[in-house]
């Protein structure tokens, strides 16, 4: 076989490799956030249970001070409100655009795929297991 044919081979063998791998990492992905969507429609009900209302949610602008109206409710995840869930058990980093139109009109942050462990990769004592921080609003929620 020529050198142009084993390099052939090898980029294609590269590229299977990393195709497995990303589908490998979607399905992980996948999986974490239905386990976490079920934890927290779970806590959810719990809240409901406990007589903690949903509040309408806010988010705060990337940059600048204040916060924004949007058409969201439900239960902020941690006390600096930059995380919550609808009552739909949807998962939301509540951070917006904070231009003059978000400002006016309001704006609606995107639902993220949740996940098992919040805030992972952050200093130490940002993160929580998802569910040691759902315990933790059950027992103190944040209220509006």
């Amino acid at each position: 076989m020529s050198a142009q044919g084993d390099q052939e081979d090898w980029t294609r063998h590269r590229q299977e490799v990393f195709e497995a791998k990303e589908q490998a990492l979607h399905a992980a992905r996948q999986a974490e956030h239905e386990k976490a969507t079920t934890m927290i429609r779970e806590a959810i009900t719990r809240f409901r249970e406990a007589g903690i209302a949903p509040v309408p949610l806010r988010a705060k602008p990337y940059a600048g001070p204040g916060t924004i109206r949007t058409a969201l409710e439900g239960w902020y995840l941690k006390k600096d409100r930059t995380l919550a869930v609808d009552t739909e058990g949807r998962y939301y980093v509540m951070r917006v655009d904070g231009g003059l139109r978000s400002r006016l009109q309001g704006a609606t942050p995107e639902p993220r795929p949740a996940p098992l462990v919040v805030g992972r990769g952050a200093r130490d004592g940002d993160s929580f297991d998802l569910p040691e921080l759902l315990q933790m609003r059950l027992e103190d929620p944040v209220r509006p």
